[in-house]
């Protein structure tokens, strides 16, 4: 893995990074939403997106779909629905790639999202 450090924001390096979005019901929030809710929403991430393409790179941008298409595995063993220990659901990623967490998270500030999780991708 590149260490995630101020050095290697000096020497240039990107780092890529997982940027995980989860809220609470979000799905029936957004279903609920009026249109400047839905505005001030896009508006976020436009924000964001802009911010990444400042100082860094977005590789991938992806909603998911509602938690009743998931299917969980444990221990091998199928079972539908998003039945992961947690209050909130994941409903997106994004990959970015940023000279610095500290730049990543920054960047990230702009996602008006009750949870939003920045973690730096291993290099396999």
């Amino acid at each position: 893995m590149m260490p995630v450090n101020e050095e290697t924001a000096r020497k240039g390096d990107a780092v890529k990074f997982l940027v995980v979005l989860a809220q609470e019901d979000h799905f029936n929030r957004w279903d609920a939403a009026g249109e400047a809710e839905r505005e001030e929403f896009f508006r976020g991430h436009a924000e964001f997106l802009a911010a990444v393409r400042a100082l860094g790179e977005v590789l991938a941008v992806e909603p998911l779909q509602r938690p009743e298409h998931a299917v969980t595995l444990r221990s091998g063993i199928a079972s539908d629905g998003p039945f992961v220990e947690t209050t909130e659901l994941v409903n997106g990623i994004y990959i970015i790639e940023m000279p610095s967490l500290q730049d990543a998270v920054e960047a990230a500030r702009h996602i008006r999202m009750p949870t939003v999780e920045i973690r730096p991708l291993l290099e396999v």
